[in-house]
């Protein structure tokens, strides 16, 4: 594996200054690009701009969904999931509570949070949500749209084990520390792309779940 790449200095996690600068970062407009194949979701990383093009005329879009679930603690924490070992797709990987959205969801946000309470029993009456990330691009075809959600603490979980093994809590301090976003690289067809790890004791968080936590660092803390 390659060595960390470090890139902008670290920052001071608190509370409510994250909750705030969400607020007024985000919102909820839909980009068109997470139902458009034409529209191709930006990386800032050429080789997967490559991927996501090749993707886009090869399969069909996946809509999806998922909930940055943001619990706050006096030190707030980024609830995460480990997916079931015998799923067909990222199985036993770190991910959000999320997936497809239904053609009864409501919205983006319905179903990030209706997954939520799916896989792992989080109420919807304990979730403020804050706004949408920006879509984010995979090479299995899926467009997630993040939610950035406040999550009140005092829920408890029911683990659906059809889908996930376990539900874990990582600091936010941790995880939008830059100096802890690991840079690796694999190919594509050839072609050269990078990806973000971050491994946190014995998980180790990495692929699609990383990017969209390094996206989230970059609207939140970078500019």
């Amino acid at each position: 594996m390659n060595k960390p790449i470090l890139k902008n200095g670290p920052v001071v996690i608190g509370a409510a200054d994250f909750f705030a600068r969400s607020r007024a970062r985000l919102g909820f407009d839909v980009p068109p690009g997470l139902y458009d194949p034409n529209i191709i979701p930006a990386s800032g990383d050429p080789g997967t701009d490559k991927m996501l093009e090749i993707i886009a005329r090869e399969q069909p879009v996946r809509p999806a969904a998922v909930l940055i679930a943001v619990v706050d603690h006096p030190e707030p924490t980024i609830l995460l999931t480990q997916r079931s070992a015998h799923l067909n797709d990222h199985a036993g990987q770190i991910a959000f509570p999320g997936g497809k959205i239904d053609a009864t969801d409501a919205s983006p946000l319905d179903a990030a949070l209706r997954e939520a309470e799916e896989e792992v029993g989080l109420s919807r009456d304990f979730v403020e949500p804050l706004g949408y990330l920006d879509l984010y691009g995979t090479a299995f075809g899926f467009r997630i749209l993040p939610t950035v959600a406040k999550v009140r603490p005092g829920f408890s979980l029911s683990i659906n084990h059809s889908e996930v093994d376990d539900a874990f809590e990582v600091p936010l301090s941790f995880l939008m520390n830059p100096v802890n976003h690991q840079v690796h690289s694999k190919e594509f067809r050839g072609t050269p792309r990078s990806y973000y790890a971050m491994p946190f004791a014995e998980r180790y968080i990495w692929g699609a779940t990383a990017g969209m936590l390094r996206v989230l660092y970059e609207r939140i803390y970078s500019s």
